[in-house]
């Protein structure tokens, strides 16, 4: 232990424990000779500070909380080691806990945050979450929030999102361009603002062509989506075209037509929202616009760093989209 430690090193040394603390953090009162004698015998006994106490002291515990529905999620997976990556940058590491889209457990989170005095917290707001009023008590205690993917409608929180209403025209110009007629769109939980987002967007664009029929679903799961898509698949007029608003719906849609064996793109296309990992794992692989996790979190912790500098002006940011064609369309 490192009071022992440094009690060992006093004893030896024949002085007190103070002035052993003060020589190791080359306080200018004690003298050089006796500095690199406290260093040499530190050094020989392999003393390290307690680096719990130390941050306690300076009120920067050098970790940062990031609140997510699910680690095993590809898009949050990928979100995680974009922030892992930047942290480690400036000496943080980060304590990582899933929501499980439990509003209940999201408090109990962030209570958790506060007891260890993280210097910032990354969150994504879980599908149910309707009052955000547990935050405020972060931003009371001056824990800076970044809020990523899933996000408040509310402007006085730093929200940093992928291009939503980008994304959803691209996918919706796509499906024109192929001349798709009949088509199934699956949103995901009416509620969300990233949904909102994505729902405008994609309309607008579809209320151009009066001659296109479009069906609008939503889905809160992937077993939703594929009791969807079993639904419209199984009537005499199926779909020409299935849009997925994320990986999740686009794995329910999937599930479905691999069972009902209809070919894609013969006689179904298929394009989604995706960070790019499922669209690869089928064949032919999905064409998808990327909403990408890793992007996302490396623009999150430019966005965080800046709170901690003192930057207090809250913002929006957003990460843009990317057209890839694959071979579903």
């Amino acid at each position: 232990m490192a009071n022992a430690t440094l009690k060992k090193i006093a004893q030896v040394l024949d002085i007190s424990v103070s002035t052993v603390s003060r020589a190791l953090k080359n306080h200018p009162d004690i003298s050089a000779s006796t500095k690199q004698k406290v260093m040499e015998l530190a050094e020989t006994l392999e003393y390290e500070p307690n680096a719990v106490a130390v941050n306690l002291r300076s009120k920067n515990t050098k970790v940062f909380g990031v609140m997510i529905p699910s680690i095993t999620n590809n898009f949050y997976d990928s979100f995680v080691n974009a922030v892992e990556e930047e942290v480690k940058k400036a000496g943080y590491s980060l304590m990582i806990l899933q929501s499980g889209d439990d509003p209940a457990i999201e408090i109990e989170n962030l209570k958790i945050y506060r007891q260890n005095r993280v210097s910032g917290v990354f969150v994504c707001l879980s599908k149910e979450t309707t009052n955000i009023d547990a935050f405020h008590k972060m931003k009371e205690a001056n824990i800076p929030l970044v809020f990523f993917d899933k996000v408040p409608d509310n402007d006085a929180y730093d929200r940093v999102c992928l291009a939503d209403k980008e994304a959803a025209e691209m996918a919706a110009e796509a499906l024109l361009q192929k001349k798709k007629k009949n088509i199934l769109a699956v949103f995901g939980n009416t509620q969300l603002s990233i949904t909102k987002r994505r729902l405008d967007a994609f309309k607008k664009i579809m209320q151009q062509n009066t001659s296109v029929d479009v069906a609008y679903e939503f889905a809160g799961k992937s077993e939703e989506a594929e009791s969807i898509a079993q639904r419209y698949f199984q009537l005499k007029k199926m779909p020409d075209a299935v849009f997925c608003m994320s990986d999740e719906i686009l794995v329910g849609v999937m599930k479905c037509i691999q069972r009902l064996h209809i070919n894609v793109p013969a006689q179904t296309g298929i394009i989604a929202l995706s960070d790019g990992y499922f669209p690869g794992i089928y064949y032919p692989e999905i064409t998808y616009v990327e909403t990408s996790g890793y992007r996302l979190g490396k623009l999150a912790c430019e966005r965080m760093m800046e709170c901690l500098k003192g930057k207090e002006e809250t913002t929006e940011l957003f990460v843009s989209s990317r057209f890839a064609e694959g071979g579903s369309l």
